[in-house]
């Protein structure tokens, strides 16, 4: 698959365009709805599909299929990591139209990060051949664990992450607006927004491990894992809000995540030296098996409402008051002094 310099510059150049309209749309605080949550993820899925028929004219259909595979493993994973942000703000009890800002620098984040882990997949895969031996068993393994460790979830407050962000970065107990950072008497302290973003960049990390070996197993095109990783990611935040209060009713999504994770590393362990599974047959075996775990999940929880996932009885950090917003000083910089004309009036 040739693809000249000037696609890649086009293609980042998009993305990049596309979160600085993103974050434009949604630079003042408020609460995401439904409705809105739906159109973003129908833009998102739109241009990922776009982008795939784009694919498969120019370079043709074993490229395009091998796009739309990788992109709906990307897209599949995404969902469970959608759960895990989901139960993270629930725990920190972080506002609602506090939760997209951290999203987004949390989307950016996980671009970058999976930049890097492409760039290094793909050096060790042409580098080492025996290192697919290494991710197909590691998917095997994370498959076969994920399905007998399909009910557990992650508990926020033993994440070692957050203790040792709290054992060395100052920081307040209270939310204050959407800011990161805050300076109180002149020390410069992190708000509780901080440390849910870098526990946000922590799981993404931890679900990259898992989800670029998976693309690898069904295209050796950087270009392709990149590009599926990157439209997948993108619709992360309106996905967010549009399927965070419906975690009880994909019951058998981590089986179905499972399953794709066992298969594909399956088809890695056969391409290597025996067999190369068609991507047409593998793209069906995909789709299947995500199309039935997500019908059974919606039929066997029909007729159950919309809840967030459980709160705990006594939130970890509060909402500063006005009095505290107001007393704040400037992050960057020296608060201007009090002149005499301020002190007359």
């Amino acid at each position: 698959m040739n693809v000249p310099l000037w696609i890649w510059l086009a293609v980042i150049g998009f993305i990049l365009l596309m979160l600085v309209v993103d974050l434009v749309a949604h630079r003042h605080a408020h609460v995401i709805s439904v409705r809105e949550a739906a159109v973003w993820s129908g833009i998102w899925v739109f241009f990922g599909v776009v982008f795939g028929i784009i694919v498969w004219r120019v370079w043709g259909a074993e490229f395009g299929q091998q796009y739309f595979a990788g992109y709906l493993i990307e897209k599949s994973l995404a969902v469970d990591n959608v759960f895990v942000w989901a139960i993270i703000f629930t725990f920190f009890a972080v506002p609602r139209e506090y939760q997209h800002r951290v999203l987004f620098f949390g989307v950016l984040g996980a671009l970058v990060f999976r930049g890097i882990f492409i760039a290094g997949g793909a050096v060790l895969i042409q580098n080492f051949s025996w290192i697919l031996y290494v991710f197909a068993a590691f998917l095997l393994f994370t498959g076969i664990r994920m399905l007998f460790q399909r009910n557990e979830h992650i508990d926020p407050e033993k994440s070692r992450a957050l203790k040792l962000f709290r054992r060395y970065v100052p920081m307040t107990d209270a939310f204050h607006g959407q800011r990161f950072l805050i300076r109180k008497n002149g020390i410069l302290l992190a708000t509780p927004l901080l440390a849910v973003l870098v526990l946000v960049e922590v799981t993404d990390i931890v679900f990259a491990v898992d989800s670029i070996p998976a693309i690898f197993a069904v295209t050796d095109e950087v270009f392709l894992v990149f590009t599926a990783n990157a439209f997948a990611i993108l619709g992360l935040r309106a996905m967010y809000f549009l399927l965070a209060d419906l975690i009880h009713r994909f019951v058998y999504l981590k089986v179905g995540l499972a399953l794709v994770l066992v298969w594909v590393g399956i088809k890695m362990a056969l391409k290597i030296d025996l067999y190369y599974i068609p991507t047409p047959i593998s793209l069906l075996v995909i789709t299947t098996i995500l199309t039935v775990a997500v019908v059974a999940s919606l039929v066997k929880t029909r007729g159950q409402e919309r809840h967030a996932p459980p709160a705990p009885a006594v939130a970890p950090f509060r909402t500063a008051t006005e009095e505290e917003m107001a007393d704040l000083q400037p992050v960057w910089g020296r608060r201007r002094a009090t002149t005499a004309q301020d002190r007359r009036s």
